[in-house]
């Protein structure tokens, strides 16, 4: 396996077309590409939201370049095909490196093949076209580590297994203009998820809430914001719902100034982690594999053991297998009692060293 740097790089583009968690399970690996070529620029071929979030941030990638839906690439919906107008546009960018750690390459590799760079390096599925350099793509494997296996194939060498995010000067004026200063002590709780399946009840969120003696608030997307005030309706203690109006880098502020987020398996918990903040989540076992935190002293994962639906019994360990239609939780097999028992020991850890 090729493991040595490649001479002469000085653009290096990179695939990485998804949600806030997926990119920042990936910043140990574009951080360790940075390492590898510290005087190449590092463009990030992502969406719209990953130009918005990342343009200016102090970070790995340099610059963004927004991809339009391409099936597989920067979208899951079908029929999307490649434009040839786009691959033209990246090829005149003279890319000397094109990393894949978008997945397994069916549709990601021969679109990173197009682009034209001198060497082509990734994930390989058993369907997927090789490229230059490639390791193969497993079930079951954490996508950090996965990612940082791609950068090792550049010579790219982790300093870190957790990610890492810069808060700045106009996320802190957002939430300064929506919240005013937040009070101290204060608590996260995210009670979303994008699949209904990893949704902990929300008045189990409200009975964990309950039981803090600290001022709560309550976050998620705009699209969330029942499940967010759902939280704060089922509590007998007053709460703040800040679903749906916070940009992402909002967000990210109003977590720096969290002593704990609790969550569901969820982007808004690594945007949480990224930042500093100690986290305690709810995770069904095999998303625990592929995206829990990897270290412990700060994140404590509460795992789901449910292996068939609640329903119907259909298999969730088996990702061949095609999903069956029901979307009840398949994590109500963790108890309160479990949660609080992490959260104590976070809040006394955090009390007793603070927050940095």
């Amino acid at each position: 396996m090729h493991t040595e740097l490649v001479d002469g790089v000085e653009r290096i583009a990179v695939l990485r077309a998804n949600a806030i968690g997926d990119y920042l399970l990936a910043v140990p690996a574009l951080e360790a590409l940075k390492r590898a070529y510290p005087g190449a620029r590092l463009t990030l071929l992502g969406t719209a939201w990953h130009a918005e979030f990342l343009t200016g941030r102090p970070g790995p990638v340099d610059d963004v370049v927004e991809l339009p839906p391409i099936s597989g690439v920067s979208t899951a919906e079908p029929g999307h095909t490649v434009p040839e107008e786009v691959c033209e546009r990246l090829r005149e960018r003279g890319f000397d490196l094109a990393v894949q750690i978008h997945g397994g390459g069916r549709f990601s590799n021969p679109f990173i093949r197009r682009l034209g760079a001198r060497v082509t390096a990734g994930l390989r599925a058993p369907d997927a076209e090789g490229l230059d350099r490639w390791v193969p793509y497993s079930d079951f494997h954490h996508e950090t580590l996965r990612f940082l296996q791609v950068a090792a194939l550049v010579g790219g060498v982790a300093d870190g297994l957790e990610p890492r995010l810069a808060v700045t000067g106009e996320d802190r004026d957002e939430l300064a203009r929506a919240f005013g200063e937040p009070p101290p002590g204060l608590v996260a709780v995210h009670p979303g998820a994008n699949d209904p399946r990893r949704r902990w009840p929300v008045e189990r969120f409200a009975e964990v809430a309950d039981l803090l003696d600290r001022p709560v608030v309550v976050t998620g997307a705009g699209e969330e914001r029942d499940l967010a005030e759902g939280v704060v309706a089922a509590m007998s203690r007053p709460a703040t719902s800040a679903a749906g109006t916070l940009s992402l880098g909002g967000l990210a502020a109003l977590y720096e100034r969290c002593d704990l987020l609790i969550a569901n398996d969820t982007g808004p918990r690594h945007l949480a982690a990224a930042v500093g903040t100690p986290t305690v989540a709810v995770y069904w076992i095999v998303n625990l594999i592929n995206a829990g935190p990897i270290s412990r002293t700060r994140h404590r994962p509460l795992i789901s053991w449910t292996t068939t639906c609640p329903v119907c019994g259909a298999s969730g360990v088996d990702l061949r297998a095609e999903r069956c239609p029901h979307d009840l939780s398949w994590v109500t097999d963790v108890s309160v009692g479990s949660v609080m028992e992490q959260v104590r020991d976070l809040l006394t850890v955090e009390g007793r060293c603070g927050h940095d």
